[in-house]
C-alpha cells in the first residue's frame, strides 16, 4: 500500500500514485521522458509561469523506482548525434542577460551550422541543456541554425527537418490525396526545434527570427537536398506555449494533432496533443503539392 510521501518538494498522495500506475499500465511503450511529461500534466506540477515541471517529476519517479514502488522503463540507449557529449564549459559562450530592444541588436545573423562544426555542437549543446525536449531530432534531412546579434552573441537556435508523415489538419489544409502526399511530402519541412536562449529577453525577437528563417530556409534546403520546400510546419505543445510568436510571424494555426507521434505510421504512440502551425512559402504551394 502506498503511503503519502514528499518527493522533490511536492507531496504525492495515494490518488496521485494510483493515477501514475494507471498511466504506466496503459502505456508500457513510453520512454522515461514521455512518462515524466505526461505525469507532470496529470499531477499538475507546474512553475509559477505555468510550465510543466517534467524534470522535477522525472526525479520523483526515479526516487519511487529506487524505493521499489514502481518499475520504470529501461533507459534508452541513444546512438548517433544524440549520444555526443556536451561541449566543455570553456567552449561555450558565457551566458549573460540580454535585455535590449530588437533594434539595438541589429543586424541579426542567421548562421547555418554545418554538421561536425563548432556551431552545430553549440546547437546540440543549447538544445540538450535548455529545450524541454532536448535535441532529439531524428537522423535524416535537417538544417541547423544559430541566431547571433551584431556583437556576435548567441540569441537562439532552430532546427528544420523532414515533415511528419501524416497530420490530418495539415493534409486537409493542403487538400492533397494519399498519392500526392507520398510524392510531395519531401517539399514540406518541419520546424522541429526552436529555442530562444533562457537569458535572452528581447520583445518580438521570436517572431522576427521565425520570419527571417522562413525567408532563408528555402534556398539553403534546395542547395543541400535539391528540392525547393513550399510549406513549413511546426507543432506547439499547447500545455506549455500559446503559439503567439508563430501567429505574429504569419504562421497559420491549422488545428491540432490527435496525440500520436509525428513519425508514427502504423502504431499508436500516444503523446501530448499539439497545435499545428503552417507557413506557406509561396502562394502556389497547393498547386505544387497537388500535382
Amino acid at each position: 500500500m502506498f503511503v503519502r510521501q514528499l518527493l522533490h518538494g511536492q507531496w504525492v498522495s495515494e490518488e496521485d500514485f494510483a493515477l501514475l500506475q494507471g498511466l504506466m499500465a496503459a502505456h508500457p511503450e513510453w520512454s522515461r521522458r514521455q512518462l515524466s511529461v505526461a505525469v507532470a500534466s496529470l499531477w499538475d506540477w507546474r512553475t509559477v509561469t505555468g510550465q510543466l515541471r517534467d524534470m522535477a517529476v522525472r526525479n520523483a519517479l526515479n526516487q519511487l523506482h529506487e524505493r521499489g514502488l514502481i518499475a520504470l522503463p529501461a533507459r534508452q540507449k541513444r546512438g548517433g548525434q544524440r549520444s555526443r557529449p556536451l561541449l566543455p564549459p570553456e567552449q561555450v559562450p558565457q551566458a549573460q542577460p540580454i535585455r535590449q530592444s530588437l533594434d539595438s541588436l541589429q543586424p541579426l545573423r542567421l548562421v547555418l551550422a554545418p554538421p561536425g562544426g563548432r556551431d552545430s555542437a553549440l546547437v546540440f549543446h543549447y538544445l540538450q541543456k535548455h529545450h524541454y525536449l532536448g535535441y532529439g531530432v531524428a537522423v535524416g534531412q535537417k538544417l541547423e541554425y544559430l541566431v547571433r546579434d551584431a556583437q556576435g552573441r548567441d540569441l537562439a537556435c532552430l532546427v528544420f527537418s523532414a515533415a511528419a508523415w501524416k497530420v490530418q489538419c495539415r493534409d486537409q489544409f493542403i487538400g492533397w490525396s494519399h498519392e500526392q502526399r507520398r510524392r510531395h511530402l519531401a517539399r514540406v519541412v518541419n520546424n522541429s526545434r526552436f529555442l530562444i536562449l533562457p537569458w535572452v529577453e528581447v520583445p518580438h525577437l521570436a517572431s522576427h527570427v521565425l520570419g527571417r528563417a522562413a525567408r532563408w530556409l528555402g534556398p539553403h534546403w534546395q542547395a543541400k537536398y535539391g528540392l525547393a520546400p513550399c510549406l513549413l510546419e511546426s507543432f506547439v505543445d499547447r500545455q506549455r506555449f500559446a503559439g503567439v510568436c508563430y501567429r505574429a510571424a504569419n504562421w497559420v494555426r491549422a488545428g491540432q494533432t490527435q496525440g500520436r507521434s509525428r513519425q508514427d505510421r502504423h502504431t499508436s504512440l500516444h503523446v501530448p496533443i499539439k497545435e499545428v502551425y503552417l507557413h506557406p512559402l509561396r502562394d502556389t504551394f497547393r498547386e505544387e503539392l497537388r500535382t
